[in-house]
């Protein structure tokens, strides 16, 4: 799958739709012991496109995705293993043999292909290891991301919601807007010093704009598109890029005022098919940490290492490890391609800088840059061992050919800028749902909802605590005073509960001294502070993305 290891088979049970459930799993999972004990070979077969549709005449969807995917006198390949012959690219071990652990995982009903609007099929997933060993990890991380689903945490937490009035488009709740907002003044709050201009642009535009984009002819079936009373063609933007070209050509433009990076938080709207929304993952409405960069050739180099090093130090605050990989020209490419080796050349001599300067690694893809330019390709690793595409550098020449976009590089010479598309966070969103799961809901200082719970031990401290918790407002910080009748010890187990990161005891000695006892959701007591120091507490935890 897309988003981790393992697997999914998709089964279509007839018009009765047959149900496949965990029951079953025991008896699919003796015919797959049985399958591997035969050894049975993978053997790849490479079919006409004609032949593909006779071989598999029986089966509808099969028909679909051959008439769809292989082209007229392109070859496409399917796999036998003993009495299985289905479609796939490969490649696969020689045989079932060396498949020496493996576990069905779950399943689920599903709309083949994510749209409603076909046929309801039944999914199975599963994972394979070469030994018990990695089989007994991963099982252990499966379950450990089932408890920290961002779903359960978002509703245990009262962070956000959806309802059917809007689906694919999430309310967030007053907590957990707290975190949204804080991820946007986060990314914010660097630009400044990096440089980049934050801009507010236009949610709808004349389908002229998508037009001259090409996102009209490649990308409206994923927009939301509507007419007006004066019977334009208007369309919500899925992306800020069309937009922001705008922006750039509204001015002339010199090579002095280059590189020009325009940032922006702009709501963006994608009409995802009703079957492929997934929480905060798949969404309809989203915001982006988006950036474009418009620079000349010979800016590549230093911008999209500058982009880089604003990625790691994003990643580095929220504890993600990531990989890199250089995708390159595909066979389906518009430009020069002196111009495509160029970038290709300068991005791996980028990539090659960074990874140097950091002691990592990075990979050549071949062939799977946009078509528009290449791209570096970045994946997060969250502490699931998970992998998320979030984070984007890629190089477009297109945009601004489409658009007409130049800079005066000298009196007699006008050149056109390359856009360097960037995000880092990516969906904020999906990044909320990454960071809810990564963290479990025990979110760091910085990031959390609920920071400090004031717990006076009887109603006549209640003055006191009152008083230490505006102190902690004012400077800034989410603090709640817990004056319920409840004992003590059970406004402590609460508060823990609750995710709070700092829970302050008030008594008689707190009271008649103005100091705090602090301790914290994990059960660590820190004792009688002064607020002073409780204070510097709070600034070295935020300091240091605690």
């Amino acid at each position: 799958t897309n988003d981790g290891p393992g697997f999914y088979y998709d089964a279509y049970m007839g018009g009765e739709m047959k149900k496949i459930s965990e029951k079953d799993f025991k008896e699919l999972e003796g015919m797959i012991k049985k399958i591997i004990k035969e050894k049975q070979p993978f053997q790849r077969l490479v079919l006409t496109k004609d032949q593909a549709l006779e071989m598999f005449k029986f089966n509808k969807f099969k028909q679909i995705l051959i008439s769809e995917k292989v082209k007229e006198g392109e070859m496409t390949t399917a796999y036998r293993c003993g009495p299985l012959i289905d479609l796939c690219t490969g490649p696969h071990i020689p045989n079932t043999g060396l498949v020496k652990a493996f576990a069905l995982t779950k399943n689920s009903a599903a709309y083949w292909k994510g749209d409603a609007k076909n046929d309801s099929v039944q999914r199975v997933y599963g994972v394979s290891y070469p030994d018990k060993k990695s089989l007994k990890e991963h099982m252990r991380l499966m379950k450990e991301a089932a408890e920290n689903d961002h779903r359960k945490v978002g509703k245990e937490q009262k962070l956000f919601f959806f309802h059917q009035m809007s689906p694919g488009s999430c309310f967030f709740l007053p907590h957990g807007a707290r975190i949204y907002n804080k991820l946007i003044s986060f990314i914010r709050g660097c630009y400044r010093e990096r440089g980049f201009q934050e801009v507010v642009t236009p949610n709808i535009y004349n389908c002229d704009l998508w037009k001259t984009s090409g996102h009209y002819q490649n990308y409206r079936e994923d927009m939301f598109l509507f007419e007006t009373v004066d019977k334009d063609e208007y369309g919500m933007k899925p992306m800020n890029c069309p937009g922001h070209c705008l922006m750039f050509k509204h001015e002339s433009r010199s090579y002095k005022d280059l590189p020009m990076r325009f940032a922006d938080f702009g709501v963006l709207h994608r009409n995802e098919a009703s079957g492929s929304l997934t929480g905060l993952t798949r969404v309809r409405r989203f915001q982006q940490d988006d950036a474009h960069i418009f620079c000349a050739k010979d800016q590549i180099f230093s911008e999209v290492k500058g982009a880089l090093e604003f990625m790691k130090y994003v990643y580095d605050a929220m504890g993600f490890t990531f990989h890199l990989k250089l995708s390159t020209r595909p066979d389906k490419y518009v430009g020069d391609v002196k111009v495509w080796d160029e970038a290709e050349k300068e991005l791996g001599k980028c990539l090659e800088s960074f990874c140097t300067e950091n002691k990592m690694k990075w990979e050549l893809n071949p062939g799977d840059g946009a078509f528009y330019g290449p791209k570096i390709d970045i994946q997060l690793e969250d502490a699931l061992k998970r992998r998320h595409q979030c984070a984007t550098v890629q190089l477009d020449f297109q945009l601004p050919i489409r658009f007409g976009l130049k800079f005066r590089r000298t009196n007699e010479l006008m050149e056109e800028p390359v856009i360097v598309h960037r995000a880092i966070l990516g969906s904020v969103e999906r990044m909320f749902a990454i960071l809810c799961e990564q963290w479990g809901g025990k979110w760091p200082l910085w990031l959390s909802p609920r920071q400090v719970c004031v717990v006076p031990v009887a109603e006549a401290y209640n003055e006191y605590a009152n008083k230490v918790a505006k102190q902690l407002h004012n400077a800034g910080y989410y603090v709640d005073v817990d004056e319920s009748n409840n004992q003590f010890k059970k406004k402590v187990r609460n508060a823990a509960i609750a995710k709070y990161n700092y829970i302050l005891i008030l008594g008689e000695k707190e009271k008649t001294g103005k100091t705090v006892n602090i301790r914290t959701r994990d059960g660590a007591v820190h004792g009688e502070k002064s607020i002073p120091d409780f204070f510097d507490m709070l600034a070295e935890d935020v300091a240091a993305f605690k």
